[in-house]
């Protein structure tokens, strides 16, 4: 990066990491230090929430994802409006009427301690593992960008974020979400302009769609419904749902930003707003990867995006005969996919057929060059998958001095807002439902308050392990959502007894919830279904072996 690269993104950094800090440098109390004094506003609460989900591997994933595998990753989000919905209705008046630090502690005025025991822990051993994967996300582009071992990238990023967290609390945390939401925004729109602006003069926005809709990679909506296709509309409107439900109804990184509005009617409105703007800002972060796709029919992509694992195998005898064939087909496709955009243009459907299925050979080609160079790269000991580096390829080697530096730190704002709110969630859950409740439960507010920060290091240090292995998950967009499927449904099963199945007991429902997650691993590792099926698994199986086990076991009537 350039020097002008350098300064941008150090003075949003710094910018925002000041004000967070500053406004919150007066919580001294457990209130104020998780919860932020339950003050703040619905568009707080909002962006918050949003921020909170939009973490570093949104940006650098997901435009990846589409271009390898089209939009149709959108769909994924299609039961999040209903979900707000239920939420808002539900979770959001209980969490306020009893005043709550956590999700859980509602659990065991429901049900017992051991209950709520178990909950807590389903959620502390995923959101601990995905916060790593967050971690690792900016990490890879410092590596990239510095040339570092990843290593030393994933204790600095590890590093900043602990005291970012750690001096600033919950507070720091939300209203910061503000500010770094105005920059994803700007940043993301401009790169998706940037992208159009640097096709050939004759190729416009609305050209660019079409090419992008004739080469496969406009596909947002499938209504086929298939339980082994990950991302359909069924898999998105009911698995979705549940994932969406349980994500934002009992994950304490999500509700401990939407039980911080300072009342029902502003919580409310803060999730609301969620609801509706998140599949728009989603489908416009996987359009400026199926943009970029569309950049790299013109001009010759690389045959591995991770710059470090290509030069593993640059010096290889085989690499360069498959670079020299890659360049020439590289070269043939542009030709092809012109004559695909003039065909457009005059409305040519037959020619246009004629030149899509030439491009559909050359991609053949093209694969089998770039699943060589793969094997080499295994070959050499490296990882060979490239999804997570295509859009940082881009930025990097394409757009304009200055512009880069604003991409990168809208890359790392949006992790260090989401790896803040996951930590300060790891902390308040632990804290408040395992360490205040079981081992020092007469504390001061001040111990407690000096607590919390000391265990935001302890969580923050173990995350950054869990970063270290990172790069072996693939696509992290999807690493993060298969992990948190494994659990959420089970989580969400025993919220919903809690809350409508007023004769379930304690002991049906902690037996149900063992089974129900022993259920659902078995079933994700024999490969029965796509993973956003299994958060209506577990949820159904805590219901119905809860359900079984009262019968069997008949406990007082608890409603």
């Amino acid at each position: 990066m350039s020097l002008v690269d350098w300064i941008v993104l150090i003075a949003t950094l710094g910018s925002l990491i000041a004000y967070g800090v500053w406004k919150s440098r007066r919580d001294q109390t457990m209130d104020g230090y998780l919860l932020g004094n339950r003050s703040l506003a619905w568009y707080q609460v909002g962006l918050s929430v949003m921020a909170t989900q939009a973490s570093a591997i949104t940006f650098l994933s997901a435009p990846g994802q589409a271009y390898t595998d089209g939009m149709r990753f959108v769909q994924f989000y299609f039961g999040l409006p209903l979900a707000m919905i239920v939420i808002s209705v539900t979770f959001i008046p209980m969490f306020h009427r009893l005043k709550v630090y956590t999700a859980y502690e509602f659990l065991e005025n429901r049900f017992d301690l051991r209950t709520r025991t178990f909950t807590s822990l389903l959620f502390l051993i995923p959101r601990f593992l995905s916060t790593g994967i967050t971690i690792y996300a900016p990490s890879l582009i410092l590596s990239t960008l510095l040339n570092w071992n990843i290593v030393w990238t994933n204790l600095f990023m590890g590093g900043l974020v602990i005291i970012y967290t750690t001096s600033g609390g919950v507070r720091a945390v939300s209203y910061t979400h503000v500010q770094q939401m105005l920059i994803v925004f700007i940043g993301m729109a401009l790169a998706g302009w940037m992208v159009v602006r640097l096709l050939p003069p004759e190729v416009g926005f609305t050209d660019t769609l079409r090419l992008a809709g004739k080469l496969g990679k406009l596909n947002a909506i499938n209504w086929k419904f298939d339980l082994n296709d990950r991302y359909n509309v069924w898999s998105g409107l009911i698995g979705g749902f549940f994932l969406q439900l349980s994500y934002f109804g009992t994950d304490q990184s999500q509700v401990g930003r939407y039980i911080s509005g300072e009342s029902v009617g502003e919580s409310r409105l803060g999730l609301l707003m969620n609801g509706i703007l998140k599949i728009p800002m989603q489908f416009l972060i996987l359009l400026v990867g199926a943009l970029v796709f569309v950049f790299y029919q013109y001009h010759e992509p690389p045959l591995s995006f991770n710059a470090a694992e290509r030069a593993r195998v640059e010096q290889v005898p085989a690499y360069n005969a498959l670079a020299e064939e890659h360049r020439q087909l590289a070269t043939q496709k542009s030709r092809e996919i012109t004559a695909l955009h003039t065909a457009l243009e005059r409305n040519d459907e037959s020619t246009a057929t004629v030149a899509r299925n030439q491009i559909q050979a050359t991609d053949v080609r093209i694969d089998a060059t770039r699943s060589q160079v793969s094997d080499l790269i295994k070959k050499a000991g490296g990882d060979a998958n490239d999804t997570n580096y295509i859009f940082l390829h881009f930025v990097i080697n394409q757009l304009p001095v200055g512009l880069v530096g604003l991409l990168i730190a809208v890359i790392f704002v949006a992790s260090m807002g989401s790896t803040a709110s996951a930590l300060n969630s790891l902390t308040s859950t632990f804290v408040v439902d395992i360490y205040r409740r079981m081992l020092r439960p007469t504390a001061s507010e001040r111990h407690y308050v000096q607590f919390s920060r000391g265990i935001t290091v302890v969580w923050g240090v173990l995350c950054v392990m869990v970063a270290m292995f990172a790069n072996r998950l693939g696509s992290m967009i999807e690493a993060v959502n298969i992990l948190g499927s494994l659990f959420y449904g089970t989580i969400l099963g025993i919220f919903l007894v809690a809350f409508y199945f007023k004769k379930l007991g304690a002991t049906a429902t902690f037996w149900a919830a063992v089974g129900a997650e022993l259920l659902v691993v078995l079933f994700w590792r024999l490969d029965l279904m796509a993973f956003l099926w299994l958060n209506l698994l577990g949820c159904g199986l805590v219901i119905g072996l809860a359900w079984i086990i009262q019968r069997l076991l008949p406990e007082p009537d608890v409603s």
